[in-house]
């Protein structure tokens, strides 16, 4: 089952991702509430609209907007509606 790690801390997991792009989309009720922190960064995609972040925090370490999705994705990218991808410093595993 796929798994978002983080400094050593599943920060989701699921057996239901969908792969765009080379990212693994989870649902967004498989990502910890506990360690997200709403962020006011915005990036615009061509094909899926515009992406809106999360920040990750646990014991004194912050990983910036390490955490994406798509509000409102555009109707070519609506898999990726009610998901969210990781970068940065977020390893997704098996």
């Amino acid at each position: 089952m796929p798994k978002a790690v983080w400094n050593d801390v599943v920060v989701a997991e699921s057996d239901d991702t969908v792969l765009v792009e080379g990212n693994h989309y989870f649902p967004r009720s498989a990502l910890r509430d506990d360690l997200i922190r709403e962020s006011d960064t915005h990036t615009v995609c061509p094909w899926k609209g515009t992406a809106s972040y999360y920040s990750l925090e646990h014991d004194g370490r912050t990983s910036a907007d390490a955490v994406w999705y798509y509000p409102e994705p555009k109707p070519e990218a609506e898999q990726v509606r009610d998901r969210v991808a990781f970068w940065k410093d977020v390893r997704v595993v098996d």
